[in-house]
């Protein structure tokens, strides 16, 4: 009896190691807890013959000859392993029967689109203070520009890849958190936390470091229950997460932004039923379900859960056997995707084509990462990649490279906004590229600012303003330059208090204006401080 119990208690112990390290969640679609089932009844067998004397040994003239007892083991370990082997059989024979062969319709039905848009009046006028110019390879090297100039922390902490692209307070910046440099970091840094995380403002290129009075404890860097994934386990043991983000609130408070997710079957037709808001600091989480979640989280869906289910949806909407034989109607996304920022939301963007993959799209889709409201909008033109290759032809000399782009509304016209980039992944140009005729692309230098470079490829391909361009007469109060990366600004304030701020190379008499001078100007749209195209 007591060797009974001892080996209990060890198969106990070796078992709940095992679940320390691998964290199954407890849930009939996972299939990781299958997986841990399978390793916890060796775990038993095996015990139970190292205590109750299930190797038997059998002695030769000239050898000795060891073997499993089969007496000793009995029959109950073979009825284990063959009730396991059961479930993974009816784990199969499920699967099969939630295939796209017998419930393509639930494929296709996995996401709702919205097909009743209007590209002008669902699209709003491109915002040149809004633009996420910005990809995640350039903020990244800004992010790790920053963080070398903080030589206390440097050697301390990492900067994390995530770098989520999110809204804060009206401005597009990508956030990311420091990390543990390595376990030993984590060792001599434990009783503090990760000390803060970084911004990345997406227009602008500014970068920030922001320090916490309080570090962040909760990390996927961190070790035993201050690992991320470990807390959120052990607060959530039937939940299965999807991938994580890192967020800031409307008041700079890091969170982790976890989402939940439900299967059909064990592990298939994945989506979105909640998501766990976790305060790394703290430690303190809430869950929420799709539809409570808080406005200021910006990213809930994983962009590739949502290529995935448009996928599906354009595969199956007409059936199984269409998919594979008339294929009438069926369509994918393109490869690659960008992020559209709209009404405090994040969304992402990406084009749609046909099954055969020719290189033009038939529309493209734009989807809010928090509700998942997804618009489709029926705007043929060039496919992505072939509007970059335009771009980078422009400069081939240069051996710039093509970020993915931005989907805008210029002149009330599709129209893709590409970064070029140099090695060092500085943009060093901007291109406009017509969507239906991705022949139509004009490139201007950066350093004259995107609001030039739109006025440039306006004026260039000879598009109608549409009314579009705004031009009014004012009469200047006062006039101040000054010197932005090498380049010269002159802000003027008008006689009604309106900001102004436009480039020297708009007009080369701005050095000789003065108080009272009354001058027309041509800009694209009202905001805090207009960006002035042109001065008559």
């Amino acid at each position: 009896m007591i060797k009974r119990i001892i080996m209990n208690l060890i198969a106990l112990l070796l078992s709940f190691i095992v679940y320390y390290f691998m964290l199954p969640a407890f849930n009939l679609q996972n299939i990781a807890m299958y997986g841990y089932l399978f390793v916890v009844l060796n775990i038993f067998v095996f015990t139970n013959l190292l205590c109750i004397g299930g190797v038997k040994t059998t002695k030769y003239k000239r050898h000795v000859k060891v073997s499993l007892n089969n007496d000793k083991i009995g029959s109950p370990a073979m009825y284990c392993y063959l009730g396991l082997a059961g479930s993974f059989l009816l784990i199969f024979i499920v699967n099969f029967f939630f295939s796209p062969f017998f419930i393509s319709d639930k494929y296709a039905n996995r996401i709702n689109i919205n097909s009743e848009t209007d590209f002008n009046s669902d699209i709003k006028p491109i915002d040149f203070n809004n633009l996420p110019l910005l990809d995640k390879e350039s903020s990244s090297k800004l992010g790790d520009r920053v963080m070398g100039q903080m030589s206390e922390l440097v050697s301390q902490f990492d900067v994390s890849y995530l770098y989520t692209q999110i809204n804060y307070n009206n401005d597009i910046v990508r956030v990311t958190p420091l990390e543990y440099a390595s376990s030993i970091k984590w060792f001599t840094n434990r009783k503090d936390g990760v000390a803060g995380y970084i911004t990345v403002n997406s227009t602008t290129g500014k970068s920030n470091l922001i320090k916490l009075e309080d570090g962040m404890k909760y990390m996927p860097s961190a070790l035993f229950n201050e690992n991320l994934y470990r807390k959120l386990r052990f607060d959530y043991p039937t939940k299965m997460f999807g991938e994580e983000s890192f967020e800031i609130d409307n008041d700079g408070n890091p969170y982790w932004i976890v989402p939940t997710m439900s299967y059909s079957g064990v592990g298939l037709l994945p989506d979105v039923e909640g998501v766990v808001i976790l305060d790394p600091i703290s430690g303190n989480s809430n869950y929420y379900k799709v539809g409570d979640i808080p406005t200021w989280v910006d990213q809930v869906y994983d962009p590739y859960l949502i290529i995935e289910q448009f996928d599906d949806y354009g595969m199956y909407q007409k059936g199984f056997w269409n998919s594979i034989f008339g294929q009438k109607g069926v369509v994918q996304t393109t490869e690659g995707y960008n992020y559209m920022i709209q009404d405090d939301d994040v969304f992402l963007y990406t084009g749609v084509t046909s099954i055969s993959n020719d290189e033009s799209n038939i529309g493209f889709i734009i989807t809010n990462l928090r509700t998942k409201e997804t618009k489709y909008f029926d705007v043929p033109g060039a496919e992505e990649y072939s509007a970059m290759d335009s771009a980078m032809g422009q400069v081939q000399q240069m051996d710039y490279i093509s970020t993915f782009p931005l989907l805008v509304n210029l002149n009330s016209r599709p129209t893709y906004l590409i970064s070029l980039k140099d090695n060092a992944g500085l943009v060093k140009m901007y291109a406009f590229v017509d969507v239906e005729d991705y022949q139509k692309v004009v490139v201007t230098d950066a350093s004259l600012g995107i609001s030039e470079a739109a006025r440039n490829y306006i004026n260039n391909v000879n598009l109608s303003t549409n009314g579009s361009e705004l031009e009014k007469e004012i009469i200047i109060s006062s006039i101040t330059s000054a010197s932005i990366d090498g380049n010269s600004y002159y802000y003027i304030v008008d006689n009604n208090g309106k900001k102004y701020k436009s480039s020297i190379k708009v007009n080369d008499n701005l050095p000789f204006y003065k108080v009272g001078d009354k001058i027309t100007i041509i800009y694209i749209s009202e905001k805090d401080i207009i960006d002035v195209v042109e001065i008559k």
